[in-house]
């Protein structure tokens, strides 16, 4: 499964938490990549970090979420 987080340098809550139960992620700064911005602008999402995981994305920082990520809610 390929997680990606788009994050600023502020955002750091959802990525510990990734951390914590050993999720791997791709992270891409949307401070340095303009085009990264417009995507998550796209998919309707005004604040950031913004994950996409599994076919589904959410913005802002979701424990709900994440933990459905988990190997053990699969």
């Amino acid at each position: 499964m390929q997680i990606v987080v788009y994050s600023t340098p502020q955002c750091m809550m959802t990525k510990k938490s990734l951390d914590r139960a050993g999720i791997a992620y791709d992270e891409v700064d949307l401070a340095a990549d303009t085009e990264a911005l417009d995507h998550v602008k796209a998919l309707g999402h005004t604040q950031a970090p913004v994950v996409v995981a599994e076919g589904d994305h959410w913005s802002g920082f979701r424990p709900d979420k994440i933990e459905a990520l988990t190997p053990a809610a699969h």
